[in-house]
């Protein structure tokens, strides 16, 4: 066999789905395993449902996961859409003469026809068989019209399709890496359309011609196509053509066993992206939707997948996507970066919840640096995805605490004690030197202090914690007086006793 070589193709019908983000990762990774070439293609020919913006989203979402073409449709390195490889154009709208072309050949060996047949007839066809409890499909009505007379027809203007002739009798069988032999009737397939009334192609027609002229030797894609394959692959027998190999993923579907999609929650890859996941973690988690290692472990880069990869470990049972799985991995990915690649993760989200002005954003100067990677190092053991940090983080920021007083006040203390041991905390800290000032140190001489004073720590921390954060579940209250500094620290508590 030549090289392998796979391709993505998606339509830019809409924004990049989760489910074509992991046939992406599967091709890329199933041709990267072998030495091979991954090529993207973009199939646009359903220009009723073409959204402006599409291609740009997917190259985007594509290049963000680290997901590369080595040919075909990708951007440049100033994040223009490129079209690299000898094998073009790979955008299927600009390739209508080479699919008229075989149409045309396909129609004057007898393997494709013209239909006349108009939407209201076949509308009518459909109705009065399912009415009938019949298989839905096309009656074959113009199937057998002479080719002289299709053709006087279409010279005066009337509107057709372009159908291929299926044989009407026979099977027609496959071996699938995922689902091994897989076999059809073909008198129960109808006759395809493969060139619409419009001109465009559609994209059974398309995914052949292009498929193999791009010299595609293996075809990941999801199930939903599994039932196309037939006439794909009785097309690329017409054409005397030898087919590519075949492996049809299994369906994602949520945890009430329902199919992904826009009304069970987030769908498209850039809305993981807009919560703050990184796309280590969306990766790893979407490559095992479907395939494992075959052991007990679960952190895999992007390289690694690549080498352990294998068709023969894809599922073909439906894969689960499990929304506490998926932070689960987040959450280990964020605290395995270092504090310098977190701070850059999470200034766009600090920038967009108005925490940081952008313009601090460029002119930060060291101290400024390293206090916000201070601050942002109080979340980050805690954090599921990026987005949430200005919520958790907000109080740092924050000129005033809303917060209740009752909130204050621990377990069987009352107003008055908490009042009392917040204003005794001000009176010891104001005494400590800037030395004095981290998390170590506070929390060394406040244990000697609370142990002189016979107090309990949670007389004395529960209302710091709340004094500083204003909330009941935060980072450890002498962490947040290191980032807030004493002078601010001592504001806070001073403003928690007056609450009181």
């Amino acid at each position: 066999m030549s090289q392998f070589k796979t391709r993505f193709a998606p339509s830019p019908t809409g924004w990049l789905h989760i489910g074509s983000l992991r046939t992406a990762l599967f091709a890329y990774l199933f041709a990267k395993k072998n030495n091979g070439i991954f090529l993207l293609r973009i199939e646009d020919t359903d220009r009723e449902r073409y959204m402006e913006g599409g291609v740009e989203n997917i190259l985007h979402s594509l290049d963000w996961a680290k997901i590369k073409p080595d040919e075909g449709v990708a951007l440049d390195a100033n994040g223009q859409t490129n079209q690299i490889g000898d094998n073009g154009p790979y955008i299927q709208s600009q390739r209508l003469e080479i699919y008229h072309k075989y149409i045309q050949e396909l129609i004057d060996h007898d393997k494709a026809y013209y239909c006349f047949c108009s939407k209201e007839r076949l509308d009518q066809l459909r109705a009065d068989q399912q009415a009938n409890n019949q298989p839905t499909g096309y009656d074959g009505q113009c199937r057998n019209l002479s080719l002289a007379d299709a053709r006087v027809r279409v010279q005066a203007g009337e509107k057709y399709v372009v159908r291929m002739k299926m044989p009407q009798d026979g099977t027609t069988k496959f071996n699938d890496l995922i689902r091994g032999q897989v076999e059809f009737q073909n008198n129960l397939i109808d006759d395809q359309v493969l060139l619409k009334a419009d001109g465009y192609p559609t994209y059974h027609l398309a995914v052949v011609v292009d498929d193999h002229l791009m010299k595609i030797t293996h075809i990941i894609r999801g199930e939903e196509w599994l039932s196309s394959t037939p006439k794909h692959i009785l097309l690329y027998q017409m054409f005397g053509w030898t087919p590519p190999e075949f492996a049809h993923l299994s369906l994602l579907i949520n945890e009430k066993k329902q199919k992904l999609s826009k009304r069970h929650g987030d769908v498209s890859v850039h809305d993981y992206i807009d919560k703050g996941y990184l796309p280590e973690a969306l990766i790893n988690f979407v490559a095992f939707l479907g395939w494992n290692p075959g052991d007990e472990r679960e952190m895999f880069s992007l390289e690694e997948l690549t080498k352990e990869f294998d068709f023969n470990k894809v599922s073909k049972s439906a894969a689960v996507f499990n929304m506490a799985k998926l932070d689960w991995y987040n959450g280990q990915y964020i605290r395995n970066l270092n504090i310098d690649e977190l701070t850059r993760r999470c200034l766009p989200f600090l920038v967009r919840a108005g925490l940081i002005d952008q313009k601090m954003e460029k002119d930060m100067d060291l101290n400024q640096q390293n206090w916000l990677k201070k601050a942002i190092s109080l979340e980050k053991d805690r954090l599921s995805k990026l987005s949430d940090l200005p919520a958790t983080l907000g109080f740092v920021f924050a000129d005033q605490l809303d917060y209740e007083a009752e909130l204050l006040i621990w377990k069987k203390s009352t107003r008055a004690s908490a009042k009392e041991n917040l204003l005794k905390l001000v009176e010891f800290l104001d005494n400590l030197t800037f030395n004095d000032w981290t998390e170590e140190k506070l929390t060394a001489k406040t244990g000697e202090w609370i142990s002189q004073n016979s107090l309990s720590n949670g007389e004395i921390l529960w209302p710091l914690r709340v004094a500083l954060s204003g909330q009941k579940n935060s980072p450890g209250p002498l962490a947040i007086a290191e980032v807030l500094g004493q002078e601010k620290t001592l504001q806070r508590i001073k403003q928690a006793a007056d609450k009181l």
